[in-house]
């Protein structure tokens, strides 16, 4: 009786021990499948845009600012546009500046009211996804080094609906078959609309001047504003890439100096400064030094 006792016992330890082995198996095989999941695309609604996720809700990477390494252009034609026209269709490019082996983004544009801005039309090596919200994605054959950029168009808002502003994610990935260790990068460009020149004329004067300051890093504004709305300053490079963005409260009635200061990491150079008054955009080419 005892011998069989054992048996019985060795038996049971033996298929346990299976049964662990095929569920570790089963486990591992299960994420195998699902570890590419993304590869060809995003699921949506992971930009950071406002109520949205970011990559990190797939990959347990770090999320880090995107100023320096997204470069999104929007061109009409081959020359980039720092302000949309209404209606009109534009060409967006999106590089990652670290070109890594393995990578991937996904791109919305929202009013801001955080409704979806125009429409997206993919290109060769793009895809778009979403219903209410349009979403640019890499595809499974454009997530590595091969692409230098990943290209679609955008149609603008057949209006002016102010600024839109583009939610910019992007995955450097480490290429390890895991779902760690790569990092994130969020970034924001925003594009206002070229109309309504007469309505800014009422609501504040032309008299916008912006210099830099070398003395504390900073751009210094002048203007008279006939109303107390909102500013937002937004700094661009040449491409059209937004590379410092501050909201900055209300305007006073009459005359106004603001004064942005900027990020160590902004390099000498011209940049296009944007400066908004509720809707109402003032531009100025500055020199950084």
């Amino acid at each position: 009786m005892k011998k069989v006792i054992v048996l019985v016992s060795s038996a049971i330890v033996l298929i346990g021990g299976m049964s662990l082995n095929q569920q570790s198996s089963f486990k591992i095989e299960k994420y195998k499948a699902g570890m590419h999941k993304n590869a060809a695309g995003a699921p949506t609604g992971q930009t950071g845009a406002p109520g949205e996720n970011n990559c990190t809700s797939c990959h347990s990477g770090a999320v880090q600012s995107g100023a320096t390494e997204n470069t999104l252009t929007v061109a009409q034609g081959l020359t980039p546009i720092t302000a949309y026209v209404p209606g009109v269709t534009y060409n967006i490019a999106l590089q990652m500046t670290s070109s890594p082996a393995k990578k991937g983004f996904q791109v919305t544009a929202l009013t801001s009211g955080n409704v979806m801005a125009g429409s997206f039309t993919a290109g060769a090596n793009t895809a778009i996804t979403g219903t209410t919200r349009k979403y640019a994605n890499h595809k499974s054959t454009s997530n590595t080094s091969a692409t230098v950029a990943w290209l679609w168009s955008w149609t603008a808002p057949a209006t002016d609906v102010g600024p839109v502003t583009f939610y910019v994610a992007t995955n450097k990935a480490n290429n390890n078959s895991n779902d760690n260790g790569d990092v994130i990068y969020l970034s924001t460009h925003v594009y206002n609309s070229t109309l309504g020149i007469e309505e800014q004329e009422n609501s504040v004067a032309t008299n916008f001047t912006a210099g830099y300051s070398a003395d504390n890093k900073s751009i210094v504004m002048n203007f008279n504003s006939l109303n107390a709305s909102e500013m937002y300053f937004n700094l661009l490079d040449l491409n059209g890439k937004s590379v410092f963005v501050s909201n900055l409260g209300n305007a006073q009635i009459g005359d106004n100096k603001q004064s942005v200061a900027l990020p160590n990491e902004i390099k000498a150079g011209i940049y296009v400064v944007n400066f908004f008054v509720g809707n109402t955009p003032m531009t100025s080419k500055v020199m950084i030094q």
